[in-house]
């Protein structure tokens, strides 16, 4: 059984920096897209970033130059890199895994930026 755990959230004043986690069992992910999601209170969940086994990447308009994803297959690890951070980046963050065309979540970590 596939799963997913973030962590690495915390609370961050702004302009400060935090790195997420990402771990993976149950699968391999050298073949697995990769992505990080988020969802701030009362909206719905968005894609922030992505990594694709071929190591692009893909990001939210908002968060390009700020953020970075990456993988590291040997560890069936991701991570989200975030700095310059912002009060609207507050939010829970997720990371997904599709694998075989069906994509498993974590529980999300917390983000909090504090202005």
């Amino acid at each position: 059984q596939v799963q997913v755990v973030e962590s690495g959230g915390g609370l961050v004043q702004a302009g400060g920096s935090l790195r997420l986690s990402c771990d993976v069992s149950g699968t391999i992910i050298r073949s697995t897209a990769m992505a990080w999601y988020r969802q701030a209170p009362e909206k719905e969940r968005e894609f922030v970033a992505g990594i694709i086994s071929g190591g692009n990447t893909k990001y939210q308009d908002s968060v390009k130059g700020r953020f970075t994803v990456s993988r590291d297959n040997y560890k069936n690890s991701a991570y989200l890199q975030m700095n310059s951070l912002q009060s609207e980046d507050t939010a829970v963050y997720y990371c997904s895994a599709t694998v075989r065309g069906r994509q498993y979540w974590g529980q999300g970590t917390q983000v909090t930026v504090s202005s």
